[in-house]
């Protein structure tokens, strides 16, 4: 008989109703602001990290989680008689989780010889509810009898199509946090100048600049729309901060792609620290990459 524990870390922003439903193990990240270092999911809900953002006075710091800490998991697994685990983690290129992991699974063959654990290792080369909801979806299934080998297979499909768009209302946070120049800040609070950003892979680019706030949102759906493969027939989902236009961002998206998003999430700290506690993003499936 299989026992089969699905893993991952907290940049997934899994809510905890589906952490709950579906069975699904968190491992939290540190996070350390102003000299102070607290625990996600634990230690702080959303709403009062977006404060501690607005009040902080310098850039979060997250620690990746440790070989020790993952081969820990792992020989729980092994001692409760799990058969298997899924363990996802977020991007590889902007954390060393993905490799603590790799070395955790080396660590686990000297702290438990001959285990008959299998490990399933997914990069999901993303973060936030991008990397959380296809981990939803695949312990649906696995929970309800499918089997490991296409799990994974359409997480990793999955993985190779997702993009997301992200904007600010503010650039403060990009500023401190380095991911644009004091002087492009500084002219982009002076002009009013919004940047509509892609993140795909784990790596950012502003795809356009738009003049005024009430141009983000209709800017983010027209190029969702553009680099969506099929947008109107497939899932789509929101995530935003401490902002009151996603309700508006929802009704667009409705009225532009025919149906509402299949998620509207809180942007988590591994996001929200490098775009602020003002940002929104819009999620999709676009052509596969890999």
């Amino acid at each position: 008989m299989s026992k089969i524990a699905i893993l991952t870390d907290s940049a997934c922003d899994i809510p905890a109703e589906l952490e709950a439903r579906y069975g699904i193990d968190i491992l939290p990240f540190t996070i350390t602001l102003d000299g102070v270092s607290y625990t996600e999911r634990q230690d702080f809900t959303m709403e009062q990290f977006y404060d501690m953002l607005r009040n902080g006075k310098g850039v979060p710091s997250t620690a990746h989680i440790t070989a020790i800490r993952f081969c820990e998991q792992y020989c729980k697994y092994v001692d409760e008689e799990y058969t298997e685990v899924l363990h996802v983690t977020l991007n590889s290129t902007g954390s060393a989780t993905y490799d603590a992991a790799r070395m955790a699974m080396d660590m686990l063959e000297e702290e438990r010889p001959g285990h008959n654990l299998k490990i399933h290792l997914v990069d999901s080369h993303t973060y936030s509810m991008v990397q959380g909801w296809p981990i939803c979806e695949a312990a649906r299934k696995i929970r309800n009898g499918g089997e490991m080998r296409m799990a994974v297979a359409e997480l990793e499909q999955t993985y190779a199509r997702s993009e997301a768009i992200l904007a600010a209302f503010s650039l403060k946070q990009m500023k401190k946090s380095g991911r644009i120049s004091a002087a492009a800040a500084f002219a982009g609070e002076l002009l009013g100048l919004r940047p509509v950003i892609s993140l795909i892979d784990g790596v950012s680019v502003v795809q356009n600049k738009v003049r005024g706030d009430a141009a983000v949102l209709p800017a983010m759906v027209k190029l969702a729309a553009a680099r969506a493969t099929d947008i109107k027939n497939e899932d789509y989902m929101i995530g935003y901060t401490d902002v009151a236009c996603v309700d508006d961002l929802v009704r667009q998206c409705k009225k532009e792609f025919g149906h509402p998003p299949v998620q509207v999430f809180h942007l988590g700290a591994a996001v929200s620290s490098n775009t602020g506690p003002d940002a929104i993003a819009l999620v999709y499936l676009g052509a596969a990459r890999r």
